[in-house]
């Protein structure tokens, strides 16, 4: 049995005595989305290593365990109710630069015809796997969601498509992510420890160096 199967048990059991169920908040069930983000003994997304909520197990736990269930905390994560948090500060991070503008007027160039350094794409893609869960900044003591904006931010910087608005990419979406009220990195590494998909903290390094050349070089 998985961890929210657990928790659809304890909702169908709670419904059928009447009882207002466990709000939780899930989506696919494999990994992807980032919807299922819970506290789990004091662990983001539970004991588990490179896992999110959903694809733990209850086999992870002994027999008799209690299980203390929380939701992601962090002011930037306002509680919705129970263990569903409110995540849309990653929603405007995001459409403050994470994304690149397209010619779209017929005349677009083939992307295959772009050359790319392997290793660029390699870490392009390994940051592009970011789910967007939240476990970086449940994790963090100061909240910081620098794990997450960096990658966002290193999905486009590390390749040619993503120059053009590379300085005013990494501007705006540090801007937006201060906005939010999240917290400066601790450097303590625990979000990378924490994060189910491995998310490394050279993004973080290369996010500030990018910002620091945007902000000295910028005419703002």
């Amino acid at each position: 049995m998985s961890f929210l199967e657990m928790l659809d048990y304890l909702n169908d059991k709670l419904i059928n005595e009447g009882i207002e169920p466990v709000v939780f908040d899930h989506d696919c069930r494999e990994g992807i989305c980032g919807m299922c983000s819970l506290f789990i003994n004091g662990e983001a997304h539970g004991p588990g290593r490179k896992v999110t909520t959903c694809q733990l197990h209850m086999r992870e736990f002994k027999s008799g365990d209690t299980i203390y269930i929380e939701p992601f905390r962090a002011k930037a994560f306002p509680i919705i109710k129970d263990l569903m948090v409110d995540r849309s500060a990653f929603d405007r991070i995001q459409r403050a630069g994470g994304y690149i503008s397209v010619n779209t007027s017929g005349n677009t160039i083939d992307a295959n015809a772009i050359p790319v350094p392997k290793e660029n794409a390699d870490r392009a893609f390994d940051a592009a796997t970011c789910i967007g869960c939240g476990a970086c900044v449940a994790t963090c003591k100061n909240s910081s969601a620098m794990l997450f904006a960096s990658a966002k931010i290193s999905q486009f910087s590390l390749l040619p498509q993503g120059q053009p608005e590379a300085k005013e990419r990494v501007l705006n979406m540090v801007h937006q992510m201060d906005l939010e009220g999240f917290g400066n990195c601790t450097n303590t590494g625990a979000c990378e420890v924490e994060c189910p998909k491995g998310i490394s903290l050279e993004n973080i390094a290369r996010m500030n160096r990018d910002y620091l050349f945007a902000s000295l070089s910028s005419n703002k």
